[in-house]
């Protein structure tokens, strides 16, 4: 078969299916993110918190989750969660073993981990506020909430946006690490199309290749986001 026409988009061609796990793979990756944007905020609120006991919880979880490998992360909730819905399933009558989805698994796992980083992300742009500014809105009578969202808000995201980027960056290749659920993402679908042509070499090369670009997009994305935000804190700026 011609190389054209094996990465094509016929009948015979792979073209289409990796697009498409190229997608499966950004979905993911989104997923999770929003999955370690929410653990993230939680565990950053808890390691600056003023209570020890809430501080040592936030201290375990990033230790835990930045540093076991991802990998066993991921085993440990696929089958793990796996063998809880199973029992949990027999305690109610059902028969078998009863395995969990691959897509909620990875992003859950993958979200995970990701939180602990976002954590100490978000942890750091908090702490690299400004407190006179703060002082300032507590002077003058501000209410806590109109102060997060009038100037703690804004400015954590500002400093936070470049950690975010690098976060995505790991999640998306942790994401990979998913196709040992048998997810079709873009490893897992390369990896049958190279088994199915004997063509491996040719099929790694092009999910290489779609990783570099899922990331180069992503880089220019982030990129712009940055020089946006700090576009709009100058304005904000020159016009108080």
């Amino acid at each position: 078969m011609a190389l054209i026409e094996m990465l094509g988009f016929g009948p015979q061609g792979w073209g289409g299916v990796l697009l498409l796990a190229a997608l499966m793979t950004v979905a993911l990756t989104l997923a999770a993110l929003a999955v370690g944007a929410v653990l993230g905020a939680l565990v950053a609120a808890a390691k600056l918190s003023r209570f020890r006991t809430l501080r040592v919880i936030g201290d375990i979880y990033t230790t835990v989750f930045r540093g076991v490998p991802e990998l066993l992360v991921i085993y440990l909730f696929y089958f793990g969660g796996s063998t809880l819905v199973t029992t949990v399933g027999q305690w109610f009558g059902a028969e078998g073993f009863v395995g969990v989805p691959p897509f909620v698994v990875g992003a859950l796992a993958v979200g995970m981990i990701s939180g602990a980083y976002q954590a100490e992300v978000y942890r750091a742009a908090v702490l690299a506020v400004s407190r006179g500014e703060l002082e300032a809105a507590r002077s003058i009578g501000m209410p806590t909430l109109t102060m997060a969202r009038r100037i703690l808000i804004p400015q954590v995201l500002r400093f936070a946006l470049p950690g975010i980027g690098n976060v995505w960056q790991l999640s998306l290749k942790d994401s990979a690490l998913i196709s040992v659920t048998g997810l079709a993402e873009l490893l897992r679908t390369s990896q049958v199309a190279a088994g199915s042509t004997h063509q491996y070499f040719t099929f790694f090369m092009v999910g290489g290749a779609l990783y570099l670009l899922m990331t180069s997009i992503s880089n220019r994305v982030f990129n712009h986001a940055e020089a946006r935000v700090g576009r709009s804190f100058k304005r904000n700026f020159a016009r108080n």
